[in-house]
């Protein structure tokens, strides 16, 4: 398949100026001829705020817009809003009431859109947080690296291989700026154990274990109402985009826990969640690649309007470790981190390693040691004290009993801010492309495993599947047309 060609043409005056004016058909018909990712991805300039190489000016401000207004991406926006060099300028949706209410909260500079692509043609944009469903993560955040925005770009990053090299690829070649919305990444607790395991606290690491469970019950999410109509203000067939087109369902509309429940609009809920769980051990254990990863899993028990999974299990191979993940939607006991014996979202992290065990999750972490194996590492007067009281007790500890470690990784000034100081220094930030395309990679190769019913071999230095001609080409998904897939940045 050839790539697209891409026109010389500029987009018109109209368009860049004056884009939140233009009717969809409007737009559509203006920008028919200017070449494509998809169905059209204008040549767009890029911001006029930003010089030859790319740097904001010394007395401008970074203007963001927002892309998907609802949930998370209001909470992304809310935070790079405090930022004193940051001013929102646009609030896109296909739904006229999410995207008015986000210009309502942050007027006057901030213009409404029905329609993502005009907001990358507009120069009046620098950057864009990408907070749309799943299924459309992937197409904006390439169109967006075209148009010369920054972005960030919410989790999960793609739900395809081919989706999650194509974004890597384009990001590269167009220079942008983006984190992954894991903004667990940024917390103390995990920086925390990052430096333990990798200060060697708990010897060599065989194998890490991760989960994520909560209970939904036999109805899951539910059923619409009979004879649901689609709301007025809402364009639903550009929400489902390069996907299906699905009749209007209002549970898959509501928001990001719903769209778990959907497969081809999610991944279900692996994708979602493992993005922040797994980043601990690929980080603390520095994962690259698998080698090999083996699914299974299936809709055992909930009956409701989607048709994801709620039962999940990973075995993910790397050269000196193994790492697991399971998922659960109708059984909450979350292990040794279960809480109060109530039904609840549950979540985990255990590293089992020859010193001992450590478990954690996004606020705190303990550690089992193996017998008298980590004494030395522990201060005196802690391990006399809990000794003291119980011997032959389990003995768990935190960090602030143990021995200091000399090589701290400093604290994230946050998330969504480290994104635009980052954008400012034109580095790249901690949840970088090129970093979580590690996490990324490993998920959607679960989810392919998932569907063919068998293993998946993977070479880690050329980043193909190895020996599974199936699976190679399931890797990269087709879109609905008129979307098309970015083929050429799969292209060497």
């Amino acid at each position: 398949m050839q790539p697209p060609t891409t026109a010389n043409s500029k987009p018109e005056t109209t368009l860049m100026n004056d884009s939140s004016k233009l009717s969809r058909r409007d737009f559509l018909g203006k920008t028919a001829q200017l070449g494509a990712v998809g169905l059209v991805a204008p040549n767009i300039l890029p911001s006029g705020a930003f010089g030859a190489e790319g740097q904001p000016g010394a007395n401008s401000k970074i203007q963001v817009a927002l892309i998907g207004c609802n949930g998370m991406g209001r909470g992304n926006l809310k935070n790079v809003s405090k930022h004193p060099d940051v001013v929102v300028v646009g609030a896109c949706d296909v739904a006229k009431q999410r995207r008015d209410s986000v210009c309502e909260e942050y007027k006057p500079t901030c213009k409404p859109y029905a329609d993502f692509r005009e907001v990358l043609a507009t120069k009046e944009v620098d950057a864009v947080i990408n907070a749309t469903p799943p299924h459309w993560h992937t197409l904006i955040c390439i169109m967006a690296c075209e148009a010369g925005k920054d972005i960030y770009q919410q989790k999960p990053m793609t739900l395809h291989l081919g989706e999650s090299l194509a974004v890597k690829n384009a990001i590269k070649k167009h220079n942008r700026i983006v984190q992954i919305g894991t903004q667990i990444h940024a917390s103390e607790n995990y920086r925390r154990v990052v430096e333990m395991i990798q200060a060697g606290y708990l010897g060599k690491v065989g194998v890490a274990r991760t989960f994520n469970v909560m209970n939904q019950g036999e109805q899951g999410v539910g059923h619409q109402p009979p004879d649901t109509k689609v709301p007025e203000g809402l364009d639903w067939d550009l929400w489902c985009g390069p996907a299906a087109l699905i009749p209007f369902n209002s549970i898959l509309f509501t928001g990001s826990y719903h769209h778990g429940s959907w497969f081809n609009y999610s991944g279900g809920w692996t994708p979602n969640m493992a993005a922040h769980i797994i980043d601990l051990p690929i980080w603390a254990l520095d994962l690259k690649y698998p080698t090999e990863v083996t699914s299974v899993g299936g809709r055992y028990i909930i009956d409701d309007d989607g048709d994801a999974y709620d039962h999940h299990e990973i075995l993910w191979r790397y050269p000196k470790t193994t790492m697991t993940w399971m998922t659960s939607l109708t059984n909450s006991y979350g292990f040794d981190l279960h809480g109060v014996p109530v039904p609840q979202r549950r979540l985990g992290i255990y590293f089992h390693g020859v010193n001992g065990t450590m478990w954690a999750n996004y606020g705190e972490h303990r550690i089992v040691p193996e017998g008298k194996a980590m004494d030395d590492l522990v201060k005196p007067e802690v391990l006399a004290r809990k000794r003291a009281k119980d011997y032959s007790a389990r003995l768990l500890f935190n960090c602030g009993e143990l021995k200091p470690i000399e090589n701290k990784i400093p604290p994230s000034p946050g998330h969504e801010i480290e994104w635009v100081d980052c954008i400012k220094s034109r580095q790249q930030p901690s949840c970088n492309v090129e970093y979580h395309s590690r996490l990324d990679v490993a998920v959607v190769l679960s989810l392919l495993s998932l569907k063919l019913g068998r293993s998946i071999k993977f070479n880690p230095d050329t980043l193909k599947i190895v020996g599974d001609p199936e699976a190679a080409r399931l890797a990269v998904p087709e879109y609905r047309a008129p979307w098309k897939f970015p083929m050429q940045y799969l292209q060497s």
